[in-house]
């Protein structure tokens, strides 16, 4: 069986987490966390399946995400307490961003364009946005253009919400020139939770509120 490892990427501000995924069982191979990016003082810690773990204190600290994303590979590759061998076992990677915005309904392979829409959406969720750039960006830099990338987006799930449940009772210019609305967040987590809930009761998610 061929191996499909798909690496789940949720930058935020101060901190890119992630999660290595054998898709063809959908087992956790690795997960693990950069925290406090920008401080004086950084943290790495890493988890595998096989019980292996890597705790570190960095001084100083990780300055950006691009520095964040080397630990974070150096961590998977790591030859005593990492999971691979070489970063090209990564056949995509898979990132977590939170506003979509209007344009984004479903989720998006990641091109220039899709980088620059995700940039005009900054407005919408200014520290999270920003955030997710950065990993976006970080990843393009290392890994180049020979791996596949996708965003997913948080909002998309609400894409098709009627337009009297999303305007807000403001007046409606404040929609018009700023994209003010009912967008709905978590929608990934929704979903998830959605299908799990189906799967229990034998529901179709067509018949369900």
């Amino acid at each position: 069986m061929i191996a499909i490892n798909i690496l789940v990427l949720n930058s935020g501000s101060s901190s890119l987490k992630y999660q290595l995924i054998d898709m063809n069982d959908e087992k956790i191979l690795a997960k693990g966390i950069c925290e406090k990016i920008g401080a004086s003082e950084s943290e790495v810690h890493q988890t595998t399946h096989l019980g292996k773990k890597i705790d570190k204190i960095v001084i100083p600290g990780i300055s950006n995400h691009t520095k964040a994303f080397k630990y974070i590979e150096e961590m998977l590759m790591d030859s005593k307490k990492g999971i691979i061998k070489d970063i090209s076992e990564v056949n995509a990677v898979g990132h977590r961003v939170v506003h979509g915005g209007e344009y984004f309904k479903s989720p998006a392979i990641i091109t220039d364009e899709v980088i620059k829409e995700i940039k005009n959406l900054i407005p919408l969720a200014p520290l999270h946005n920003a955030a997710h750039l950065s990993g976006i960006k970080a990843c393009k830099e290392l890994l180049g253009n020979n791996i596949p990338q996708i965003a997913v987006f948080d909002t998309s799930f609400y894409c098709n919400l009627p337009k009297k449940a999303y305007i807000f009772p403001i007046p409606y210019k404040y929609y018009e020139n700023y994209h003010i609305r009912k967008y709905g967040f978590h929608g990934t987590s929704h979903k998830f939770v959605i299908k799990k809930y189906c799967d229990i009761t034998q529901k179709n998610s067509d018949d369900l509120k």
